[in-house]
């Protein structure tokens, strides 16, 4: 088959196609404007293949003029129906591509009307013809990635094979008229092809239309679909320009054209890779759109999300003044910066280096407190564009700016400083840009809104940090208050030894008991010690014969005044509770130290064990004392650091609580001012030894113990 009998069938098979699926949207219609216009295109596509096949059957000057126009019809035809789609989502920048799409179809006009008339030679009236069809091919595939890009996600599975089919012809039409505009008239067997081509993407127009049977849909535009269309379209005009070039060196060139066309088919790809790997030229292409398609430079929404995006982007602390400096480059295509924090050395305040991106390790510097630059930033607040600076000092008056900028930062260009609620906290120095990029309101506005933010999570991490240091110091302060407060005790005791030495030191019991209290007292030092070193008491809680802890914290005190009562039932001799014994015996000895201390030399203390309940023991100590108020019982007592005694830590209370919490019990005060106090420690019950052999191991075991 020769490809004029393949063209005459192709384009016969497509005619039928198209009169089949406007017949069927005829059928379908509902009086939608949208659905018209799409009509309109099918039944013009129609007319396009039929007068095709009129020239491909009976090839004249007069049958090439048919289908010229009315392809230049069936391209108006898609152009309006992808404008009507377009409407709500271009605004004012909708007048814009109507105006060039009518001067694209002027251009075919002029050069159909040329050919007609013979107003000039056919040769340049086809290049006409050609060219304007190669320029609609690049106008379609900007509109379909517009109308791709601009609609929400979940519309896009509506429109996705109405793109990808036209969008697949617009690519065959720029591969056909480039070739054909290069070399002057179009190859027969792409030629021929084209019909069957157009064919394939009815199926895909139906299936879109199916989905969508309105054709009515909401849309949004962002800057990334400006982007990305900008640069399709400078890839088309790319294209032509490189068409062009090489049409006239191939028919201009003499003996060298061929090499020449050659050579200038590789400078420009290889121009065309240095434009897309260029981050640089990237940049330009944003600003360059930022500055002359939008009335906003920015699209706030998008530029807000980035930059959050950054700022999260940190792993941890230690990074987030990184990302901090990332965040605020990208929105000046900076390549990066260096960030500076104050922090208090001593009696020196001043700002240091935080953190870098893309700078030396030697990038360093120290600005003080009070220097000139330091001022400025906290009395006006301004970003400092350094290039203005440098050409303009009066618009920055009384800065004065630090030597080590120019030394060691000479591609310093924007000056932002960081405001907290406690003021200046720091400032970030960025880099010069990757392209020029021109600082204005819009650009300031957006830098001052992000330095707040910026500063915000600044200031929180700085917040963070010195809470956990404050809490590693509450910790140490805690531990040092115990240790202090059994120091305390520890003392006491050496010191009533000391005083009752003079009297007693001929005494032999006085002296056996004087060696005990001092190996005590040496005992609970080395525990110290051991709690100061971080090391932790492997003593695991045992079984505790209660009565007899009272009754050795009873003879410990039994020298000092008050005089004190132990009342220990008989049917209470033998309960049992699972806790450390000397610790046990320390916070109940607090609790009877404190009842002495309270109490008047004329006055009791009492010390009895009683049965509560009947898993359940008490400890009551009760004494005829100063007393407490009922909001001091309540709002203070067991809090730690407070105490009503001149001498106290106000630790005792605090530990005895918490120790008795630990074991399951429970601490109850009961106390009037001017009468007495009555504490009553409750403590859940191990065991009780009913049986005299029990008892008697038990002693023996308890006796080695605490002997």
């Amino acid at each position: 088959m020769s490809p004029t009998d393949f063209a005459v069938w192709g384009y016969t098979l497509t005619a039928l196609i198209y009169g089949g699926f406007a017949l069927y949207l005829y059928a379908a219609w509902r009086g939608a404007a949208v659905g018209g216009w799409l009509l309109s295109a099918v039944v013009l596509s129609c007319a396009w293949a039929l007068g095709c096949l009129w020239f491909a059957s009976h090839p004249s000057p007069m049958t090439f003029l048919w289908s010229s126009a009315l392809d230049m019809l069936r391209g108006g035809g898609w152009f309006a129906f992808l404008m009507v789609l377009l409407r709500p989502l271009l605004g004012v920048s909708w007048e814009r591509f109507l105006t060039i799409g009518i001067i694209v179809f002027g251009v075919q006009l002029v050069g159909n009307v040329s050919f007609a008339r013979m107003l000039i030679t056919d040769e340049w009236a086809l290049r006409l013809i050609f060219g304007g069809s190669l320029a609609s091919a690049v106008l379609g595939l900007v509109l379909i990635e517009q109308l791709y890009l601009g609609v929400p996600m979940d519309v896009r599975r509506t429109l996705k094979p109405f793109c990808m089919g036209l969008g697949a012809a617009y690519m065959f039409e720029l591969y056909l008229f480039a070739d054909t505009f290069l070399f002057g008239r179009p190859t027969s067997i792409t030629w021929a092809v084209r019909g069957p081509a157009y064919a394939l993407i009815v199926p895909l127009v139906a299936i879109s239309g199916a989905r969508n049977p309105s054709w009515s849909m909401r849309m949004s535009f962002s800057r990334e679909a400006a982007f990305h269309t900008t640069a399709l379209g400078l890839s088309g005009l790319y294209l032509l320009a490189v068409s062009a070039i090489g049409f006239y060196v191939r028919n201009y060139g003499g003996a060298w054209g061929q090499a020449l066309q050659t050579m200038l088919l590789f400078a420009a790809l290889l121009l065309l890779a240095v434009l897309m790997a260029s981050s640089a030229q990237r940049a330009k292409l944003r600003v360059f759109i930022n500055k002359h398609l939008f009335p906003y430079r920015y699209d706030y929404r998008t530029e807000w999300l980035r930059f959050t995006r950054s700022l999260s982007s940190a792993d941890g602390q230690s990074n987030l003044g990184q990302s901090v400096i990332t965040a605020l480059a990208n929105l000046v295509e900076s390549p990066g910066g260096a960030l500076w924090l104050r922090e208090s050395t001593g009696e020196n305040t001043g700002f240091t280096v935080q953190a870098r991106v893309n700078l030396p390790e030697q990038a360093e510097a120290t600005e003080p407190e009070n220097s000139s630059l330091v001022n400025f930033m906290r009395k006006r607040g301004w970003i400092i564009n350094l290039e203005e600076y440098r050409r303009s000092p009066e618009n920055y008056p009384g800065l004065v700016l630090p030597d080590w900028l120019a030394s060691r930062f000479p591609d310093a260009w924007l000056l932002i400083p960081l405001f907290g609620g406690t003021g200046l906290i720091g400032f970030v120095l960025l880099s010069t840009p990757r392209t020029r990029f021109d600082i204005d309101w819009e650009v300031l506005d957006l830098l001052k809104t992000a330095q707040h933010q910026a500063a915000s999570d600044m200031e929180r991490m700085l917040a963070a940090e010195d809470l956990l240091e404050a809490r590693k110091f509450e910790s140490f302060n805690r531990m040092t208050a115990f240790v202090v407060h059994d120091l305390k005790n520890l003392v006491a005791q050496l010191s009533l030894v000391l005083r009752n030495a003079e009297r007693h030191k001929d005494n032999p019991e006085f002296q056996a008991d004087m060696l005990d209290t001092v190996a005590h007292v040496e005992a609970k030092m080395r525990e110290l010690m051991t709690q100061l070193q971080g090391k932790r008491s492997i003593d695991p809680p045992r079984v505790v014969n209660l009565a007899k802890a009272l009754e050795n914290i009873y003879h410990a005190k039994q020298g000092q005044h008050p005089l004190m009562e132990l009342n220990i039932p008989q049917d209470c001799g033998t309960f049992m509770v699972q806790a450390h014994p000397e610790r046990l015996e320390r916070v109940i000895g607090h609790v009877v130290q404190n009842a002495i201390e309270a109490t008047p030399e004329n006055g009791k203390v009492r010390i009895s064990l009683e049965v509560s309940g009947m898993d359940r023991v008490r400890v009551v100590v009760s004494d005829t004392g100063c007393g407490m108020s009922d909001d001091f019982i309540r709002e203070r007592l067991s809090r730690p650091f407070q105490t009503t005694k001149s001498s106290g830590m106000g630790i005792g209370v605090y530990e005895t609580s918490q120790y008795v919490r630990e074991l399951g019990g429970e601490v109850i005060y009961e106390s009037s001012k001017g009468i007495g106090t009555r504490v009553a420690i409750e403590l859940p019950l191990h065991t009780r030894l009913d049986s005299e052999h029990e008892k008697r191991e038990h002693e023996k075991k308890s006796g080695g113990d605490h002997g």
